[in-house]
């Protein structure tokens, strides 16, 4: 049996696999209202705020060590086992939520889900570079990412629907099933990479690995050779901590809004679970938005003849130059309806930037290393954005968020300056001399 266009079955499965990962996660902010109140009724606003920054931070924490961790093992075991390891692994986690008592029983559980979810991106960008020519790795990854915004989009509908039916413990056990129910597809289309998988035909064959051009320096047409430099090697080259630096600095603004804006919601406008729930999914409409939008430019200034260097930085800079005017309007956004439309825009900005960030590894090296550099990448990031989380739990103190949004001003400005100035020229990297 042949497939044709089998390379966008398998991002489409990729794409769900973080629809699942966002609606597992996203699950808890959503909850918490009813969650603090349930657990920990003799505590005020703030207190319950600074045990929601403390398990958020374990969560993500957890997360960052897990980025390392996939990162190898996608490398060492493959994308198609890796998936299944990462996804059954923070199903059970997600499970387990419902059985929590505590701070402590909550941040166990959340640590779980954090190291396993973590596996999702290093897989994500794996199967980029195994499955993609270079010219569609933007659009590919901008398609994994709206699989991110789609699962904000959709988590807080859901979970504000499920909580009309079901208490918190058992919406996370109906949540939890929707990993596991996607093993299934996953283990039976994607039986190997593009060299050998037996439903792929050969114009497609030839059609990715042709467009593996960083994989073939040596131009003998051996597509699975390359420049794949030792973990050490891999870290003296300054475009390495150009990628890892942008990473740890553009990543802890996603993070400011998936944890923070149910949360904010509550505390600056009033807003209950049920509001929240149909209010807080609107910033991720114009994520989605941007994440196919920044991989759709690229492959377009590709096709019209722009190399990597100039149409990854140009997009990366468009994404930046949208965002920072969006933090300072978020100073004083004068409605909630103010607030989630300008996040919108910001975080369609930031999806652009992103996802063309997320590609510079597979830009710069063999596909056989890929998977380490994005998890060192996302490590990094999520020690950013544990480090932002647990910050915004005490300058945010009576409800004043302006600091925080400050701060993901900088951190926009940081990330365009580590592209710009580690990785001087996106383009295949040779042996260091």
């Amino acid at each position: 049996m042949k497939l044709k266009g089998l390379r966008w079955w398998v991002v489409g499965l990729v794409a769900l696999a973080a629809v699942i990962n966002y609606i597992d996660r996203q699950a808890f902010g959503a909850l918490w209202p009813d969650i603090a109140n349930d657990l920990f009724p003799e505590m005020d606003k703030d207190g319950h705020k600074a045990i929601y920054g403390t398990i958020s931070t374990v969560f993500i924490l957890s997360y960052a060590g897990g980025q390392a961790l996939f990162g190898k093992i996608f490398d060492w075991i493959g994308t198609r086992i890796g998936f299944a390891l990462s996804i059954g692994v923070w199903s059970i986690a997600t499970m387990l939520h419902a059985f929590a008592q505590g701070m402590l029983s909550f941040s166990i559980f959340r640590s779980i889900l954090g190291i396993a979810e973590a596996g999702n991106w290093p897989g994500a960008a794996k199967a980029n570079a195994e499955w993609f020519p270079t010219k569609e790795r933007a659009l590919a990854q901008g398609i994994f990412n709206s699989g991110a915004a789609i699962g904000g989009i959709v988590a807080y509908p859901v979970i504000g629907l499920l909580s009309v039916y079901f208490d918190w413990k058992a919406i996370f056990i109906v949540v939890a099933v929707l990993g596991f129910l996607w093993l299934l597809p996953w283990l039976y289309m994607v039986k190997g990479t593009p060299k050998t998988h037996p439903w792929l035909t050969d114009n497609e064959r030839d059609y990715i690995l042709s467009g593996q051009k960083n994989q073939d320096l040596d131009k003998d047409g051996n597509y699975d050779e390359g420049y794949t430099p030792s973990t050490g090697e891999l870290l003296k080259h300054k475009e390495s901590w150009g990628v890892i630096i942008a990473s740890a600095a553009i990543d802890p603004i996603w993070w400011l809004f998936i944890v923070w804006i149910p949360i904010y919601l509550s505390e600056v406008f009033g807003m209950d679970v049920k509001e929240i729930a149909f209010s807080a999914w609107v910033p991720y409409v114009g994520a989605m938005i941007g994440a196919i939008f920044g991989g759709l430019l690229a492959k377009n200034r590709l096709s019209a003849g722009w190399s990597v260097d100039k149409t990854r930085k140009m997009t990366i800079t468009l994404g930046c130059a949208i965002m920072i005017p969006c933090f300072f309007l978020l100073k004083a956004p004068g409605s909630a309806i103010n607030a989630v439309i300008i996040m919108a825009v910001l975080l369609f900005g930031f999806q652009i930037s992103i996802g063309n960030i997320q590609t510079l590894p597979s830009d710069l090296f063999s596909g056989k290393i890929v998977g380490t550099l994005s998890g060192f990448a996302g490590m990094a990031a999520k020690l950013g954005a544990a480090g932002l989380t647990i910050l915004v739990t005490f300058i945010t103190t009576g409800g004043n968020y302006t600091p925080a949004f400050l701060i993901g001003g900088a951190l926009a400005i940081i990330a365009l300056l580590a592209v710009w100035f580690l990785c001087p020229k996106v383009e295949p990297l040779k042996p260091r001399v």
